[in-house]
C-alpha cells in the first residue's frame, strides 16, 4: 500500500484507471475526504486542499474530525486457532493479549 503523510494525517494513494490518475482516500477521519492527481507533486496539494476543507467543515459543525479509537476491537477466529494461539502464548510465558499485540506490530514493520 502507498501512504502519503501530510501535517500528521495519512493517506492510502492508489491508480483510479477509469481518470487515469492517483487517487488519495485521508484515512482515520471521523468521515470521508478523498483527493486526485497526476503527479506527486499535484496530489500533495490537493491532498492539503481536502484536507483543509474536511477540517473546516468539521470546525463549523463542530465536529471531531478524527476517529476516536478505545485501543481495543473484537477479532473473530476458528476455535482451533484460538486454541492454538493460547497454547503458543502460554508456552512463552505470555496472555495471549501480549501475544497478539506482538504479532500485530510485527506485521506492521513487513
Amino acid at each position: 500500500m502507498n501512504l502519503m503523510n501530510v501535517d500528521g494525517y495519512h493517506a492510502k494513494i492508489e491508480y483510479d484507471e477509469e481518470t487515469d490518475q492517483f487517487r488519495g482516500e485521508i484515512l482515520g477521519l471521523s468521515g470521508v475526504a478523498d483527493f486526485y492527481g497526476s503527479s506527486p507533486d499535484e496530489l500533495r496539494r490537493e491532498f492539503i486542499k481536502s484536507l483543509d476543507v474536511f477540517l473546516e467543515v468539521c470546525k463549523e459543525q463542530g465536529i471531531e474530525p478524527r476517529r476516536h479509537y478505545l485501543g481495543k476491537f473484537n477479532l473473530r477466529i476458528p476455535p482451533e486457532l484460538h486454541e492454538k494461539l493460547a497454547m503458543a502464548a502460554e508456552a512463552q510465558g505470555k496472555s495471549l493479549n501480549t501475544f497478539a499485540q506482538e504479532a500485530l506490530q510485527r506485521s506492521l514493520k513487513a
